[in-house]
């Protein structure tokens, strides 16, 4: 049901301080790339990016549900490697049966961390780290350890190499629905607050009588959905699945949540942020490889990890000199 309260611009801008250091930041290296490389703004590389960024924007917004709740998911790259395997196995009969088989096998990874966290009092890191190894050697087993081409003759691969009405690839479509979708839910119904809730405090959640297993296992589902997603695009993308992706994947999802201004320690985060820092870490990575084209200095994949991590730093290293600098501001009731 969604809130009476609604959502109120002013409201959220207050509440949100810290997401202003990536918006600036994005706008920044947006800006520089459009003067000074040619193509940079071409309908082709911003399409690309968007396609190939899709997979990790999609588990950044789930990440953002579970960290919100003061959890962390380990297990996201793993499920996502696993899930891209599951299908491209099922690519036979077709997206309409592949994608949506593919989501639930990651929503069941994200169950079954939601009961070992809920349920079994186990903590996030462990349960999580757990399922990722889990996760990971069932990829590698059901796959022999080979990538497993998918069916070209069925729909599957028009997911990720298809454009809808021949101008926006479908990858893009609906992670823009997803977001859409989230960013209702968080910010205008009840379970939203619940989840911001009970990052805040669980215990005061409680004794408030709040759903708090509830919005816990909400989001743990959800984040292993994201990562199930996220999988599809993988495997329909690069027309196969890998059951050697997604190493790392789960560090990139929590360095976007966390430069989108998002507490580790759950209970203030936005959705669009979280967004912006998934476009900012790939943008990183788009500007350095527009510069090695220009021939007149060469990053190598190593030295381009480096100064993302640097660039990474100086965006949080802004983002709290921002909050210091604010007044402490409590969530609208």
């Amino acid at each position: 049901m969604l809130d009476q309260n609604a959502f109120d611009m002013r409201k959220y801008i207050s509440r949100n301080p810290q997401s202003v250091a990536v918006w600036i930041a994005l706008f920044v290296l947006i800006v520089f790339g459009l003067l000074r490389y040619d193509n940079f703004g071409s309908a082709y590389n911003i399409t690309s990016f968007l396609n190939y960024n899709a997979m990790f924007i999609a588990i950044s917004v789930g990440m953002c549900f579970v960290i919100l709740t003061g959890g962390i998911d380990l297990s996201v790259g793993s499920v996502a490697a696993f899930t891209s395997v599951v299908a491209a196995y099922l690519s036979p009969y077709g997206i309409e049966v592949a994608m949506p088989l593919a989501i639930l096998s990651g929503v069941g990874f994200g169950l079954f961390n939601a009961v070992c966290i809920v349920f079994g009092r186990i903590p996030p890191f462990i349960a999580t780290l757990a399922t990722m190894l889990g996760a990971k050697g069932g990829s590698l087993v059901i796959s022999g350890a080979q990538t497993i081409a998918v069916d070209w003759g069925s729909n599957f691969t028009h997911l990720g190499m298809e454009k809808a009405m021949g101008i926006v690839p479908w990858t893009i479509v609906l992670v823009g629905i997803l977001i859409i979708g989230l960013w209702i839910v968080l910010e205008m119904t009840s379970l939203g607050r619940t989840i911001l809730a009970v990052g805040g405090g669980e215990d005061a959640s409680v004794m408030m009588g709040l759903k708090v297993n509830r919005a816990k296992i909400f989001a743990y589902a959800l984040s292993g959905g994201c990562a199930g997603l996220a999988g599809v695009f993988l495997a329909s993308g690069f027309g196969a699945g890998q059951p050697l992706e997604g190493v790392g994947w789960e560090l990139s999802a929590i360095a976007s949540v966390v430069v989108g201004g998002t507490l580790l320690t759950g209970g203030l985060g936005s959705i669009p942020a979280t967004v912006a820092g998934a476009l900012l870490l790939g943008l990183v990575f788009n500007i350095l490889n527009f510069e090695n084209g220009k021939g007149w200095i060469s990053f190598s994949a190593y030295w381009q990890m480096v100064i993302r991590g640097a660039f990474l730093f100086a965006v949080i290293l802004f983002q709290t000199r921002v909050m210091y600098r604010r007044p402490n501001v409590e969530f609208a009731k």
